[in-house]
């Protein structure tokens, strides 16, 4: 049984297209009561057909439990969202984007037992667009809400691992936890640094395994093969959900323990 100072945050990897919506409806409920979770955090940049997301997305996580939406590079993909980044708080995209664009980039969340979650979302620059700098851009932020509570918890969307992993030791002891998504692939070097940050360099992704990180293997064969472009068509099959279950010390925001989840 958890202490009263104890706080169980599940982060959800990249859901991709109805395929990880289904197997999200169906683990996401039990999940949530075995691990006692606080507050649910899902990175919904891929939920409409695999780029993007529109408000049926957007509802169908918040009435599956899931606190707030962080997004990456593709969270611009369709109109829709960037009405939603406006008016929902909940939904967040990276914070080093221009300022001029729409939406936050982060947030501070109250928990359903009290209490408040930081969260915020970066992007990369390595292989990326060239956006702000998101070691400067969440170092401000991470001050900022550490002065409101003292969990932290950053989505770090990028491609180079070597960028995540600089991230985080930059920022070792002033967050909770630093999450990379974006490249889908879950890595297994989950840890809790010397400062008390909990780290990962991928959450993973929640859709369809049998695939090229979510594209039907068909269509990414004859990308890589022929050099041209496809039509994007989904994967469907081998559903699985990649997730990270973490435990923080509300008092001082250290993470506790950190958990690397894969479920069919």
């Amino acid at each position: 049984m958890k202490n009263s100072s104890q706080i169980n945050v599940l982060f959800i990897a990249d859901i991709v297209g109805k395929p990880g919506i289904d197997v999200t409806s169906r683990l996401l409920p039990a999940l949530l009561r075995k691990y006692d979770v606080d507050f649910c955090i899902a990175n919904g940049e891929n939920l409409a057909d695999g780029k993007g997301i529109t408000p049926r997305e957007f509802s169908e996580m918040r009435q599956l439990g899931v606190d707030v939406l962080t997004s990456g590079n593709h969270i611009w993909d369709l109109p829709q969202a960037r009405k939603m980044l406006t008016e929902e708080t909940n939904l967040l995209r990276p914070l080093n984007y221009p300022r001029d664009n729409a939406g936050y980039g982060s947030g501070l969340f109250t928990m359903k037992r009290g209490g408040g979650v930081g969260v915020i979302n970066l992007q990369g620059r390595t292989f990326m667009y060239p956006i702000d700098c998101p070691f400067r851009s969440g170092k401000r932020e991470a001050e900022r809400l550490r002065e409101q509570t003292k969990v932290v918890i950053i989505d770090m969307h990028a491609e180079a691992t070597a960028e995540k992993q600089a991230l985080a030791w930059y920022l070792d002891g002033q967050v909770s936890a630093i999450i990379g998504t974006h490249t889908h692939v879950q890595t297994a070097d989950e840890r809790i640094l010397p400062g008390g940050t909990a780290y990962i360099t991928d959450a993973g992704m929640t859709g369809p395994m049998d695939s090229v990180i979510g594209l039907e293997r068909k269509v990414a064969l004859k990308r890589f093969v022929q050099g041209i472009p496809q039509r994007y068509e989904m994967a469907r099959d081998n559903l699985r959900m990649n997730a990270i279950a973490l435990s923080i010390d509300a008092e001082t925001g250290q993470a506790k323990s950190i958990e690397r989840l894969n479920l069919p």
